[in-house]
């Protein structure tokens, strides 16, 4: 499966209910791979290839640890905590 297809994945699995009211733009920096961004707005997902201007939390990772993290096989804090995924800006959204 391609990074482009993990992320349409990504957006299918969305829970617009667990987002009503939240504004926030999620960036994947995939470092061996297209950036991609994920910008949830009001209970919408909408998911761009490249860098979003201003992003909420930045997630810096490769393509088998993006994959890995979507389809469940990889946990996103043991990913961090391996130095396997970095984030920048908000930590606590990053945790999400």
């Amino acid at each position: 499966m391609s990074v482009a297809e993990t992320f349409k994945q990504l957006k299918d699995n969305f829970n617009a209910d667990a987002a009503s009211g939240v504004d926030l733009v999620f960036q994947f920096n995939i470092e061996d791979g297209d950036n991609h961004y994920l910008a949830i707005t009001n209970g919408t997902c909408t998911v761009s290839q490249g860098d979003h201007g201003e992003p909420s939390v930045t997630l810096i990772m490769n393509t088998e640890t993006f994959k890995g993290i979507v389809s469940g096989e990889t946990d996103g804090m043991q990913a961090f905590m391996a130095g396997q995924l970095r984030a920048e800006g908000d930590m606590m959204l990053a945790m999400k």
